[in-house]
């Protein structure tokens, strides 16, 4: 599992203020409707971000980072995996019981496609059609955010911590949009090489790719009660925000 029930996001290194909070529904294009969490700054966004979580699907972790975004000034959605196979969550998001292990092997790479096109739509409806988005992931999101680093679906960029390169696919063949993957030292679940081999073959295929390795960091660093990798968390978000800065419109 990605993170403890309990963990939650580190602040990011510039804050102001968040001027809403919101739990959505969504709708995606084959009738879906899943649950999302949509946070927005009191400054005009420059740039948007779909949030994709770990096995847990809409944990209170991805909504407080959604909260954490939209302090560094970003509009951010928060999805949820599970709107196909169970429906939307009775709490709003998904409770430490939720047997993620019975769901994530039924989502498909069309379903999430579409689950994030409607969230990009949802920010674009709130911020402006010209709004650039990126995705930001975690463990099966990251592994899903690169993917999409091949896809074309309207993304201006693609991020991901502790992704699977399994996951990725063919698609790292057809990658062509700025990507950051922020990769654990000591990730447990997928070796540092395995990460590597795949920053260049999307390389090859034409993305530029930013992959910082944090040496002797675990799978799911990114966790403000990490005290022994605070710079790692710093350092993290400087890379992330340096993507949505690159990809933001004046």
């Amino acid at each position: 599992m990605c993170h403890d029930h309990d963990s939650r996001p580190p602040a990011p290194p510039r804050r102001g203020d968040v001027a809403e909070r919101a739990a959505l529904t969504l709708t995606a294009a084959d009738g879906t409707r899943f649950a999302a969490a949509y946070a927005a700054p009191e400054s005009t966004p420059g740039a948007g971000v779909v949030v994709l979580p770990d096995i847990r699907g809409l944990h209170p972790y991805y909504v407080a980072l959604a909260e954490r975004f939209a302090e560094a000034g970003l509009a951010a959605v928060a999805i949820d995996w599970f709107g196909r196979t169970a429906g939307l969550p009775k709490a709003g998001t998904r409770e430490e019981a939720f047997a993620w292990q019975d769901h994530i092997p039924r989502t498909t790479p069309a379903g999430i496609d579409a689950d994030v096109v409607a969230a990009m739509a949802a920010l674009r409806e709130r911020h402006g059609a010209d709004l650039p988005v990126v995705t930001v992931g975690f463990c099966f999101g990251g592994s899903h955010s690169w993917r999409l680093s091949g896809a074309d679906l309207g993304l201006a960029g693609c991020a991901g911590f502790y992704g699977r390169p399994s996951l990725v696919g063919d698609a790292a063949d057809r990658a062509h949009l700025p990507t950051v993957m922020l990769i654990a030292g000591a990730d447990a679940a997928t070796p540092v090489e395995e990460q590597l081999a795949l920053a260049e073959r999307m390389r090859s295929a034409g993305a530029e790719v930013d992959a910082p390795v944090y040496e002797g960091a675990p799978h799911s660093f990114f966790d403000r009660s990490y005290g022994d990798w605070a710079d790692a968390c710093r350092d993290a978000w400087e890379h992330v925000l340096a993507l949505t800065d690159r990809v933001a419109r004046a």
